[in-house]
């Protein structure tokens, strides 16, 4: 028959300074392993570590999931007992289960195990329990769980092979730490939670480039890998009435979802007034920028906008303006890659009376035209313009690949250190 006991809340017994000693050291590297870093489950295996052999002579790390209960990792002193009892499906959850675990993750609070018996056979997470007990030679163990605003998201289950007893410190000890735990593993869900939420809103503010069958376009947008944090980066492809259609990019200053609001609302104002004025780029750059002001609290805005314009005989033209973006790049088949620095003027929300230029030329056949924002040249620390050398260089290197093959393998050159949202926009000419 199991033995299994509440964890009393008696009074603590004054430490001697060494072992006293030993236990802060092991609560501040606990916490220090626990705030290392946003991937929880490998904060959680940094933790079974320490306690073994500090506190226990195994350490196993029990998280719920769903409707059960997922066996996250196992360490012991001895490497092989661990792999023969670290499984990595999923157990039965604990509603009807009488197992120590099953009782702390309904929210008794830490049980101490003190014999191990026969388990029921219809009582499959105590069976499980069971085998891990005999396989782990456990002659006590104690069952801490790691517990967020009354909710059980898992458990530290704490085996010693000597049968020697966990003390009212050490369960004091190990109930402090499986709180630590929960906290750190609530923090990381939360973030991961906030970090889909915030992709899956920047990705619905993406424009829709199916309108556009005549044009071969790639595009592409990546958010920042070190936030989770939606962003004011943003392009946009959408035809004009007279057959032509208009190219757009650019980033609102900003890195969160304001920001990614302010975009949005931006990138409708263009469409409208692109597509209702008739203007040439630079025309309506100066409606932009005089309605931005005007009828939003948007304050600061790069953007380049350019019209392609796409005759049945004869070559493409394309005619863009640049309000205080980095320049489009056209590259050519042959290697030769130009940045399209003409039409420059500054960002949008400065002075909506600045004077903007609309600059013109004539795209060549199997040429690719890229538009991207500034988180695929940026470095920090490093000046733009090598990162523009860099740009060049492995454009002119993928500029006859098809325009699929041209887009990721640019990214995948240009954004392995990224730190910044990337939006591109690329054109193929026939």
């Amino acid at each position: 028959m199991k033995r299994e006991s509440s964890v009393p809340g008696a009074p603590s017994e004054e430490l001697p300074p060494e072992i006293a000693a030993a236990r802060l050291r092991l609560l501040a590297d606990a916490s220090r392993a626990l705030a290392s870093g946003l991937d929880a489950e490998e904060s959680l295996r940094r933790l079974a570590r320490l306690v073994v052999p500090q506190l226990a002579d195994a350490c196993v790390v029990d998280v719920v999931e769903g409707e059960g209960v997922r066996r996250l990792t196992v360490t012991d002193r001895d490497p092989d007992r661990a792999l023969r009892v670290l499984s990595g499906g999923v157990l039965p959850g604990p509603d009807d289960s009488a197992c120590a675990l099953a009782k702390v993750l309904r929210g008794t609070g830490p049980v101490v195990v003190t014999d191990f018996g026969p388990s029921d056979p219809d009582d499959r997470l105590s069976s499980a329990q069971g085998a891990l007990y005999r396989t782990l030679g456990a002659r006590t163990a104690l069952v801490v769980p790691m517990r967020v605003r009354r909710q059980e998201l898992g458990a530290l289950t704490l085996v010693r092979r000597s049968g020697d007893a966990f003390d009212e410190q050490e369960q004091s000890l190990a109930a402090d730490l499986g709180q630590r735990a929960g906290l750190a593993l609530d923090n990381a869900r939360l973030y991961a939670l906030q970090e889909h939420t915030a992709e899956q809103l920047q990705l619905s503010l993406l424009p829709d480039l199916t309108g556009l069958p005549h044009l071969q376009l790639a595009t592409r947008y990546l958010p920042a890998r070190e936030r989770a944090e939606v962003g004011g980066d943003w392009y946009d492809a959408f035809p004009l009435p007279d057959g032509s259609a208009v190219l757009a990019i650019g980033d609102v200053v900003g890195h969160d979802l304001a920001a990614a609001v302010r975009m949005g609302q931006l990138r409708n104002m263009l469409r409208a007034l692109a597509y209702d004025s008739g203007d040439d780029p630079a025309g309506v750059m100066r409606r932009l920028d005089r309605v931005m002001q005007g009828l939003t609290g948007i304050e600061l805005v790069t953007a380049v906008i350019a019209r392609v314009e796409t005759p049945a005989a004869g070559p493409w033209r394309l005619t863009w303006t640049n309000a205080g973006h980095l320049p489009p790049l056209l590259a050519e088949p042959d290697g030769h890659t130009l940045l399209l620095e003409e039409g420059h003027a500054p960002i949008l929300g400065v002075d909506p009376a600045l004077t903007r230029e609309t600059a013109t030329i004539t795209l060549p056949p199997g040429a690719t035209l890229l538009l991207y924002t500034d988180g695929l040249v940026e470095r920090p620390g490093e000046d733009i313009g090598r990162g523009l050398t860099r740009l060049r260089q492995h454009a002119a290197a993928l500029a006859r690949e098809p325009l699929p093959v041209f887009r990721d393998e640019l990214l995948t050159r240009l954004s392995d250190v990224q730190h910044d949202d990337v939006a591109v926009l690329a054109l193929r000419v026939p």
